[in-house]
């Protein structure tokens, strides 16, 4: 059968959800590593990044279980959350690609502000930095986040939010252009489901349209 047809749309459909599959399952097992290796304490981040993995799991097991059996209301499920997905997917990825300095710099000082004691500490053992800002709007919270410093180079360090800012642009190029990639993928399964759930199969009645 010429690609476009049934099986092929089927075969494509099934080999994108065994991607994600295994994403999701990479993304849990790095959490996982992560927490049992110390490399990340915060059950935040952790619960996040586990989160995102189950989440994008389901998502898969529900398009590949409909992909096998034709399912029409599973595949139905699957695009429009799929859509849904690469909507916001796509706007967060453009954003992460348009920001400037400033606003870099404003969202980590919100980013770091919403963080609890334990993962600023953790943040700063890893970057080996304290605090975020040495200036004047935020001398009292640099004082606060000082005094409770663990880094190793606590009496000689730069601030976390210089050191964040130096590798911020080229993080967040990465994190856009992941996403956007990611993003076409789920349009790409978004368009597969659409036509896989308009197509006969041909082991059924060839009178009967599913």
């Amino acid at each position: 059968m010429v690609c476009g047809g049934f099986t092929c749309s089927k075969n494509a459909l099934i080999a994108l959800n065994v991607v994600y599959i295994l994403v999701g399952l990479l993304l849990i097992g790095v959490a996982g590593w992560g927490k049992s290796y110390g490399i990340v304490s915060s059950i935040n981040i952790i619960g996040g990044v586990i989160a995102v993995g189950v989440f994008l799991l389901l998502i898969a097991v529900v398009g590949l279980i409909g992909a096998v059996n034709h399912h029409q209301v599973m595949l139905f499920f699957y695009m429009v959350i799929l859509f849904l997905v690469f909507v916001i997917q796509f706007g967060v990825s453009c954003s992460c690609l348009a920001l400037n300095r400033s606003q870099q710099e404003h969202l980590l000082k919100l980013t770091w502000n919403g963080m609890s004691n334990t993962t600023r500490q953790d943040l700063e053992h890893q970057l080996n930095c304290c605090g975020f800002m040495n200036d004047t709007e935020n001398s009292a919270i640099y004082g606060s986040d000082y005094h409770m410093c663990t880094a190793s180079c606590k009496n000689n360090c730069e601030t976390c939010g210089d050191v964040m800012l130096t590798h911020a642009g080229e993080a967040l190029r990465i994190l856009g252009g992941v996403g956007l990639f990611f993003s076409f993928t789920e349009i790409l399964g978004v368009w597969l489901a659409m036509r896989f759930r308009n197509q006969k199969d041909p082991r059924a009645n060839p009178s009967a349209f599913l």
